[in-house]
């Protein structure tokens, strides 16, 4: 559409987006220790995206099924038949029944460990097609210093694919599972997780400039042999290599046009498989903690394999290529729907005080406003509301931070004057009443605890009992601190709970605390700890400990779980429980 600018201008943000996010994700791994440190934080950074983690994982299966079955076999096989509407149904769908079969073979032949081996061998073959392609046309003929046009930069129909395509491919990776399996392993394998996206971002770029410069060989070189349309004023040739290839008049020969199916199979494969592979993962780990009863109802292999999400893309495929959709009505929601959603997942990666709950029908709603205003920019030639459709997301979601940040500030402030109220006689009683709210945020329970949020909040003042000889906090005394603000929370979350009555009993299954910095006597010290995240089985408490500066002293997590009163046989988490806890989660 653009010529060698345009390709450029959809080859770097895409690889520079992986890079980043190669990059970025090494240090989230080096915030915590040990192989399985990525792992841990994604487990619990992706629960408030889960549903966009597999709708975005949905498209890009259904795009590529679509895009090799749209723009690979029905130029390739399909024009040739003259057999009516019931014989190219039928083609489609033995094509569609290809493509899902092999990605599955091939999901299921390979795991994360293995897959690498697997696509070193495609790629040898892969790099093999290029070389081949590239001695017997040699594309790379038609490049010149005059191709590139710096001066489309300041045109508007211009902007109005760039900054779309600049703002999905940079955070797009954000979003994507597989992209976040592979890091996770890397960083398992204790290998640079930066390295690896550096050389895989240059070598993916390379693939999009090899296959781009190909196409624009075939423009300049045979400008008047192929069907290319005419979308909104622009060149639309998706299927041009193809028609190329399988045209009489080029009579390209059989092993050139083997070689770029060959190519062309490689890149769809290895995106296919691994999306198989990276989508059976996420659905088991989900699967296993999820709390939905309706889903215990159905079989655990059925929700957790990936084959009926294929099944679903070959269908949607097949009505794809029958209603004549293309290609860009798949894209567009990379750079517009899942905006706000991967901008907002970044912000509580990096920025402090971001980590609210996700609005998500207010981030759906302003996701489904940017694919509207795209379509009428992109339809009605609009170029200024195709660029508004992608930053409308990333404005929603600075203003969101921004206001959850403002809020904090504004909360801290009441708080501060609360406290120097306190000191007026008049006002003391006030100040020290059990129930106190400042802001929605603050809610006092007990003398020393108190709510922020979702987190039970328990202070108290360290004293020479709590010490060692040196003179700082005995180490063992952190772990019962945190004991007593959890005996405090549920005191607080089951009052009625009686020991001699109960038909269960709460036991702790581990416990692990980092220790960050030391504390020493008569310091006044609060205990964090709330409930992160629970199953059918387990619940899993988080705490954190700071001083009276606000500064970090350590943090960790407990996992709990429950017996019976009788016979301490392990049990599911009793109603009371979660109906305890359900306001706190």
């Amino acid at each position: 559409m653009f010529g060698l600018t345009g390709l450029l201008a959809f080859a770097l943000p895409n690889a520079l987006g992986l890079f980043l996010f190669g990059a970025l994700t090494q240090k989230i791994a080096r915030r915590d220790s040990g192989p399985e440190s990525l792992q841990r934080f994604f487990s619990k950074w992706s629960k408030p995206f889960r549903l966009s983690f597999y709708l975005y994982q949905i498209l890009a299966i259904t795009l590529t099924v679509f895009a090799i079955v749209h723009y690979l076999f029905e130029p390739l096989i399909l024009p040739e038949r003259e057999d009516g509407i019931v014989v190219f149904i039928l083609f489609l769908c033995l094509t569609v029944l290809i493509v899902l079969s092999a990605a599955c073979l091939f999901g299921e032949e390979f795991n994360i460990k293995s897959l690498k081996y697997g696509h070193l061998i495609q790629f040898a073959i892969l790099a093999i097609a290029i070389g081949i392609i590239l001695f017997t046309l040699n594309p790379l003929s038609v490049l010149s210093p005059e191709l590139l046009q710096p001066a489309l930069f300041a045109d508007l129909r211009f902007q109005g694919y760039f900054i779309p395509v600049m703002v999905g491919f940079l955070v797009g990776p954000w979003l994507d599972l597989q992209q976040w399996q592979r890091a996770i392993q890397i960083h398992k394998e204790n290998t640079s997780i930066t390295a690896s996206y550096f050389f895989g971002s240059v070598q993916f770029f390379l693939m999009l400039l090899f296959h781009g410069v190909l196409a624009l060989f075939i423009i300049r070189g045979f400008p008047d042999s192929f069907n290319v349309t005419s979308v909104v004023g622009l060149d639309y040739a998706h299927s041009l290599v193809v028609q190329f290839l399988n045209n009489p008049v080029t009579a390209s020969p059989t092993w050139l046009k083997g070689a770029y199916l060959v190519f062309i199979g490689i890149c769809i494969l290895s995106t296919l498989d691994s999306g198989y592979v990276a989508l059976k993962w996420f659905l088991s780990e989900h699967v296993n903690s999820s709390k939905n009863m309706l889903l215990s109802l159905i079989p655990k292999d059925l929700i957790s394999s990936p084959i009926p999400s294929y099944i679903f893309a070959g269908t949607f495929t097949l009505f794809a290529c029958v209603a004549r959709l293309e290609l860009e009505y798949f894209m567009v929601f990379y750079a517009s729907f899942f905006v706000g959603y991967e901008v907002l997942g970044i912000a509580r990666c990096f920025v402090p005080n971001s980590q609210n709950p996700l609005p998500q029908i207010r981030m759906f709603a302003m996701g489904s406003l940017s694919v509207v205003v795209f379509a009428f920019g992109y339809f009605l030639d609009v170029p200024i509301l195709m660029i508004l459709s992608s930053l409308l997301p990333i404005l929603y979601v600075l203003w969101l931070v921004f206001n959850t940040d403002l809020l904090r500030v504004v909360s801290e402030k009441a708080e501060e004057v609360i406290d120097a109220a306190a000191e007026i006689p008049g006002l003391r009683a006030i100040a020290k009443s059990d129930l106190l709210q400042i802001s929605g945020k603050r809610t006092e329970v007990t003398s020393g605890s108190h709510f922020e949020g979702k987190w039970f909040v328990h202070s108290f003042t360290t004293s020479y009992s709590d010490t060692n000889s040196v003179g700082n906090v005995y180490f063992a005394m952190y772990a019962m601190f945190v004991g007593k603000a959890r005996e405090m929370f549920f005191n607080v979350c089951m009052p009625g709970f009686d020991l001699k009555t109960t038909d269960f009993y709460i036991l702790t299954r581990s416990y692990e605390h980092k220790f960050i910095r030391e504390s020493r006597e008569f310091e006044c010290l609060s205990v964090k700890i709330r409930v992160s995240e629970y199953n059918r089985k387990f619940v899993t408490m988080e705490h954190q400990i700071f001083d009276s500066s606000g500064q970090l002293l350590g943090k960790g997590q407990q996992s709990l779980f429950f017996v019976a009163a009788k016979d301490y046989r392990p049990i599911d988490i009793p109603q009371q429980v979660l109906t305890a806890f359900m306001p706190y989660l």
